[in-house]
């Protein structure tokens, strides 16, 4: 059993989901590096794309996930982190999960209220 990092160009779609309520939280990638590092850590570990380089998730926030549970999909090229979150939220705009706009009527619109200030977390 593996993970196909092949089919991505080497990176592979990582979803982050609470393990208590289910939510998404936010999807990144992984590389191989990205891959062995989570596994061996328990804490998401991911590949920056725009920055070209390993990326713990907290690493500069404290917000970090928790690995619990790991599945990857019938084609062995997606990942589902079923983690626990540290930290009022995961996304880089200040909310609990990146999925924070919803399609209302052809808008979208914020649909979560922010949990922490970004710039007071991200240097």
């Amino acid at each position: 059993m593996y993970i196909d990092f092949n089919k991505g160009g080497g990176l592979v779609p990582a979803i982050a989901q609470d393990t208590a309520t289910g939510e998404v939280l936010m999807v990144a990638y992984m590389n191989e590096e990205a891959w062995q590092h989570t596994v061996e850590t328990g804490f998401a570990t991911f590949w920056s794309r725009s920055r070209s380089k390993l990326w713990l998730k907290g690493q500069d926030s404290g917000h970090q996930l928790v690995v619990r549970e790991i599945l990857t999909d019938c084609d062995q090229d997606a990942i589902v982190l079923k983690v626990d979150p540290i930290g009022p939220g995961v996304c880089h705009e200040g909310y609990r999960s990146c999925f924070f706009r919803k399609l209302e009527n052809g808008q979208w619109t914020i649909a979560a209220e922010k949990t922490f200030d970004p710039d007071e977390v991200y240097p």
